[in-house]
């Protein structure tokens, strides 16, 4: 299906088609499946090729990996001014397993570029006037790959399309999900294409037609949200999007989108390190008479690769010898040399500075070292964190939002402190010890430490400790 085309038949502009070709191609690579380099062919010398797969570090699986560890992992701490509305913040999340899709889109949003959560309310009871009683609040987690911004400004998308594929009974459905602005709010229209060989953009299906369908039972045409704000958070890392000819795409792009050469180079190079070990292997060539025992039996065992008959011609060229062995030299430091040198510059062009990775007995180690603030992966974990930080924030707004609607006691004003873990900065154990012994100096107040320590707001720890006499151990 060409959802571009069903855009273009109803006057939808969004970003160009080419550009999702790009997305593509990135997931190619960190899926390890990278068209016209993946697999290759080898001339067999007799008129026929052979094909071959490359062997492969993963490096842009790598790279994902490790910067969403960096971004977002469980030592990161989401704390509220208003404590009941950060226990119902918290159980939302928590009932929406944020710690482990979070950090899972975020692997996901350095190999494409983007991602977006959108919150929205399931199992809805409402009174007879139609004020909604009750509700459960659930996320969407969504890739690029379903990502179609509508309307943008600097760089903030105001409206935005997102699909989402269905399998019903072998057949295939799209539900296509238009966040718009309509007056003074944003309104939510839903449409379900049915995708089959040769429909081109897909059938458009009826009300009455989608309603007999599972996971379109409950689905509502329109949704009139009465805010002005979005009911969506499109999450992008903090890279200027180069790979389009349009400089307001407002898409972000894969963390190693720049350095698919070097991507493709160590892969090379890696590939040739273990055809080293496959064709170098020590091969021993044996005269035709030695192959057999006097009794006809074989005198090596078959199956053993190492031992190869040489031609019946050869008795009369082989000089007194009937067992000649060749045991030839591997490259190998010649191959981990060029190997690290380039592991270290797509460590430095995707922001992590050199020496971030070594290669080592044919393995990829990483370096655990502590890292200072002035170096290049500290600047660049801060940059996405910029970014990171309000994507979470306008979550969070969301989710009090729809959690007011539902009818829960909720603060609007409540604001949020996300606290990134930093651990990899400086050891925390060291810092802690020098914050107790500010607070013995008195020159930290104890409520500070504890704001600090335990993630309490500012109000919270100085009612802490006006009531309790705390023991910092």
């Amino acid at each position: 299906m060409n959802i571009h085309n069903y855009f273009h038949k109803k006057g939808i502009n969004t970003v160009d088609a080419s550009f999702y070709r790009k997305i593509e191609e990135w997931k190619s690579w960190y899926n390890g499946n990278v068209r016209n380099f993946s697999f290759y062919r080898v001339y067999s010398g007799q008129g026929t090729y052979t094909r071959r797969k490359r062997k492969s570090l993963g490096m842009a699986k790598k790279l994902s990996e490790d910067i969403a560890d960096l971004l977002l992992n469980e030592r990161v701490k989401i704390t509220l001014s208003d404590e009941r509305t950060g226990d119902f913040v918290a159980k939302v999340l928590e009932s929406n397993n944020f710690l482990v899709l979070g950090n899972e889109y975020q692997e996901r949003k350095a190999y494409t570029g983007t991602v977006a959560y959108v919150p929205y309310l399931t199992d809805i009871d409402m009174a007879d006037d139609g004020t909604i009683i009750s509700g459960r609040i659930k996320i969407n987690y969504i890739s690029a790959s379903n990502i179609y911004p509508v309307s943008w400004s600097n760089g903030k998308i105001t409206e935005c399309i997102f699909t989402f594929v269905h399998t019903v009974k072998r057949k295939k459905y799209v539900q296509i999900q238009f966040h718009k602005l309509e007056g003074k709010q944003y309104v939510i229209e839903n449409t379900i294409l049915e995708i089959s060989k040769g429909n081109g953009e897909g059938r458009e299906l009826l009300l009455q037609e989608w309603k007999k369908l599972k996971p379109f039972k409950e689905l509502i045409p329109r949704v009139e949200t009465g805010s002005l704000e979005p009911q969506f958070v499109i999450d992008r890392l903090n890279i200027v999007n180069d790979a389009d000819y349009d400089e307001s795409n407002p898409m972000g792009i894969a963390i190693f989108a720049n350095s698919l050469d070097v991507l493709k180079k160590i892969d090379t190079e890696f590939d040739s390190y273990s055809n080293e070990f496959e064709l170098g292997k020590k091969r021993i060539f044996v005269a035709p008479e030695m192959v057999q025992n006097k009794d006809g039996s074989p005198a090596f065992d078959p199956e053993d690769t190492i031992f190869y008959k040489l031609p019946d011609e050869y008795a009369e060229k082989k000089d007194g010898k009937s067992i000649i062995d060749i045991d030839m030299q591997i490259r190998a430091e010649e191959h981990s040399k060029a190997i690290n040198d380039d592991l270290n510059y797509l460590s430095l062009k995707c922001g992590f500075g050199t020496h971030k990775y070594r290669f080592e007995n044919g393995n990829v180690k990483t370096a655990t070292e502590v890292i200072s603030e002035n170096s290049d992966m500290y600047r660049m974990i801060q940059k996405h964190e910029i970014i990171l930080n309000e994507v979470i924030q306008q979550l969070i707004k969301i989710i009090i939002r729809l959690g007011i609607v539902i009818g829960e006691p909720l603060s609007e004003e409540a604001t949020a402190t996300i606290d990134f873990d930093d651990s990899i900065i400086e050891d925390k154990k060291a810092e802690r010890d020098r914050d107790r012994q500010d607070v013995a100096m008195n020159a930290m107040p104890l409520w500070e430490y504890r704001a600090k320590w335990y993630s309490e707001t500012e109000e919270q720890a100085k009612e802490a400790v006006g009531q309790t006499a705390e023991v910092i151990e």
